[in-house]
C-alpha cells in the first residue's frame, strides 16, 4: 500500500509535470508566429537548419547540466539506441509537416492535427500501457472521431495534414514514456540521428549556391540560427512531462497548443474558418470540455483519499 510520502512524491511528481506539460503546450500554440518568419526558405531546408542548430543546442544543455555521462550511457544500450533513431524520424517528420502547413497558410489545418492528437494518445496508452478509459473519456472520444469524420466527409477528402501531424507525434510521445532514458540526454540523441542529414543537405545547398543562409539577409540568418533553441526547450519541457503524467493526462494538456494555433489563424492571418470545420471543431471541442470536467471531479476525489491518507497516518 502507499505510504503518505510516496503519495506527496507522485503529487509532486505530477505537479512538475502538469508545470512542464503547460510550459511546453504554450509555447507550442505560439509558436507559428515565429515558423511564419521563414515562410520565404523552403519547408525541407528550413527542417535541415532546425535539426542542425538543435543538436548543437540540446548538446550545450547536455554538457552545461552534467548529463553528457547520461548520454554516454545512453548510446551504449542498443533498445535506447533504436528507440532514438525512431523517435528522430517521428519528431522530424512531424516538424517538416508543420513547417509546410505554416508556410502556406494552413495554420487551422494544424491546429486541427493537434487537437486529433490527444485521441490517438489515449488510444495508444490503452493499446499499449493498459490504460483503461473511463465512461466519460469514452464519450469523449467518440465525440471528436465523429468530428474528424464529419469534417473528412463533408470535405470530401482526408485532412491528411491534420492526421499525419496527429499520428507521427503520438507516436513520438509513446517512445519517449516508454524508453528508459531522461529527457535532455534522449533528445540530444534522437537529434544526433537526423542532424547528419539535415547538415549534408544544408552543404549541398550552399555549394549549388542555392542555400538561404548568409544569401538572403541578417535577419534569416539570425531567426534560422534561433530554430535550434526555438525547437530544444519547449521539446525538452514535453518530454520531462511525458515521463510523470499518464497518456490521459498529456493528452488533455495538448489542447493548449492547438487552441493557440487556431487562433493565431482565425484572428490574426485570417485563414477561412467555414460551417463545416466549425461543426466539426465544435464536435472536439464538446470532447474537451467533457474531458476537463472529468479529470477535475477525479482531481477532487484524489485530494480527498490523500486528506484521509494523512489524517489516517
Amino acid at each position: 500500500m502507499p505510504t503518505p510520502e510516496n503519495a506527496r512524491d507522485d503529487r509532486r511528481d505530477a505537479a512538475w509535470g502538469a508545470v512542464y506539460g503547460v510550459a511546453a503546450y504554450s509555447a507550442w500554440g505560439v509558436v507559428p508566429v515565429f515558423w511564419k518568419q521563414l515562410r520565404h526558405v523552403g519547408a525541407v531546408e528550413v527542417l535541415a537548419h532546425r535539426t542542425a542548430w538543435s543538436l548543437l543546442a540540446f548538446a550545450a544543455l547536455t554538457v552545461a547540466t552534467g548529463q553528457l555521462r547520461a548520454l554516454v550511457a545512453a548510446l551504449r544500450a542498443p533498445r535506447v539506441v533504436a528507440a532514438m533513431a525512431a523517435t528522430g524520424a517521428l519528431v522530424s517528420a512531424n516538424w517538416v509537416l508543420f513547417i509546410y502547413a505554416v508556410s502556406v497558410g494552413r495554420v487551422l489545418d494544424a491546429s486541427l492535427g493537434y487537437f486529433i492528437n490527444p485521441l490517438l494518445s489515449v488510444l495508444l496508452g490503452m493499446l499499449f500501457l493498459r490504460e483503461r478509459l473511463r465512461p466519460p473519456q469514452w464519450i469523449a472520444l467518440g465525440l471528436a472521431s465523429a468530428g474528424v469524420l464529419y469534417l473528412a466527409v463533408r470535405a470530401g477528402s482526408v485532412p491528411w495534414i491534420a492526421l499525419a501531424l496527429a499520428g507521427t507525434f503520438a507516436l513520438y510521445g509513446l517512445l519517449r514514456k516508454v524508453v528508459a532514458v531522461g529527457s535532455l540526454p534522449g533528445s540530444t540523441l534522437e537529434t544526433l540521428f537526423v542532424a547528419p542529414l539535415g547538415a549534408a543537405y544544408l552543404i549541398t545547398l550552399q555549394i549549388q549556391g542555392a542555400g538561404a543562409m548568409g544569401r538572403v539577409d541578417l535577419r534569416t540568418d539570425v531567426l534560422l540560427a534561433a530554430t535550434g533553441i526555438i525547437t530544444a526547450l519547449p521539446l525538452i519541457w514535453f518530454t520531462n512531462a511525458a515521463r510523470r503524467l499518464s497518456l490521459t493526462t498529456l493528452g488533455f494538456l495538448q489542447y493548449l497548443a492547438p487552441s493557440g494555433q487556431f487562433l493565431l489563424a482565425v484572428l490574426v492571418y485570417g485563414e477561412p474558418f467555414t460551417s463545416t470545420q466549425a461543426a466539426s471543431f465544435a464536435c472536439i471541442w464538446t470532447a474537451l470540455a467533457v474531458f476537463s470536467v472529468d479529470a477535475a471531479l477525479r482531481a477532487r476525489r484524489a485530494r480527498r483519499l490523500d486528506e484521509r491518507a494523512r489524517q489516517l497516518a
